[in-house]
């Protein structure tokens, strides 16, 4: 027993420390391989297929047509990490707006939205993306990333590299499946 304490008393704060550490490395070890901890490969719920719209403002371009447009492809960033090539499957834009207050009528809460003449050349756009994602049960994950509202992307093509903000997020499978399902249902009746 003497043994045991002169070793206790010899080591240092640092040694203590690691066998600490080592003692949680080996419990949490332990507690994966039973399966009462989650790892990330058990929270994936499913795969889908899903769809979310980028809203980038301020774009400033001279040129007759954005270089944004429907069936091409356009690279994305993440959080400023690459992810890969997506296809862009409906583009909307339009010029900066500027609303104004109509005093000429009796209803005071009458305005008027017209093209911004000081920002000739600025637009807003809404661009949307589709891909296959892994479905948790805290969202849609795309390269690794969470897909939430808000998040940051970059588009980047061969003469532009845009940012802008996810806005929406649908998921087109589960959509689909219960169309098909509605579509059977109604059939069914009919006969």
């Amino acid at each position: 027993m003497e043994k045991f304490l002169n070793i206790f008393k010899s080591l240092k704060i640092v040694d203590y420390v690691i066998i600490i550490g080592l003692i949680l490395a080996v419990g949490v070890g332990y507690f994966t391989l039973k399966g009462t901890r989650q790892t990330a490969n058990r929270s994936i719920e499913a795969t889908s297929k899903i769809s979310f719209d980028v809203v980038i403002r301020g774009i400033t371009f001279t040129g007759e047509e954005l270089p944004l447009k429907s069936n091409e492809k356009t690279f994305i960033s993440i959080r400023n990490v690459p992810y890969s090539d997506l296809i862009i499957t409906d583009v909307k834009s339009d010029r900066r707006k500027i609303v104004l207050p109509t005093f000429n009528t009796k209803d005071t809460k009458t305005v008027l939205v017209v093209d911004d003449v000081a920002l000739p050349n600025v637009y807003d756009a809404t661009v949307t993306l589709s891909d296959t994602a892994k479905i948790t049960k805290d969202g849609a994950v795309v390269g690794g990333n969470k897909i939430k509202i808000g998040l940051p992307i970059t588009l980047e093509g061969k003469d532009y590299r845009l940012n802008g903000t996810v806005s929406n997020i649908k998921l087109i499978n589960g959509a689909e499946e219960v169309a098909k399902d509605q579509q059977l249902s109604a059939v069914e009746n009919v006969q």
